[in-house]
């Protein structure tokens, strides 16, 4: 399943980096791209564990820029 989400306060492309390769390492995470410009991350998952790797995906965000939210 492939889903796009808007990000709140993503400060700077080199965290959307970060985020875009942890989010990548997740298991059940077949592709994800987090763009800066646009604010906004697409995520291709496993569907029947999409809600529990997207809470994954939320923590990681939160590691790398606690200010970012991303809306679902």
């Amino acid at each position: 399943m492939k889903k796009k989400f808007k990000m709140v306060d993503l400060d700077c492309a080199n965290c959307a980096a970060k985020m875009e390769n942890a989010i990548r390492k997740i298991d059940g995470v077949q592709d994800a791209t987090v763009s800066f410009m646009s604010q906004r991350l697409t995520v291709e998952a496993d569907d029947s564990r999409f809600e529990e790797i997207l809470d994954q995906i939320v923590k990681v965000c939160k590691k790398v820029e606690p200010d970012c939210q991303i809306v679902r």
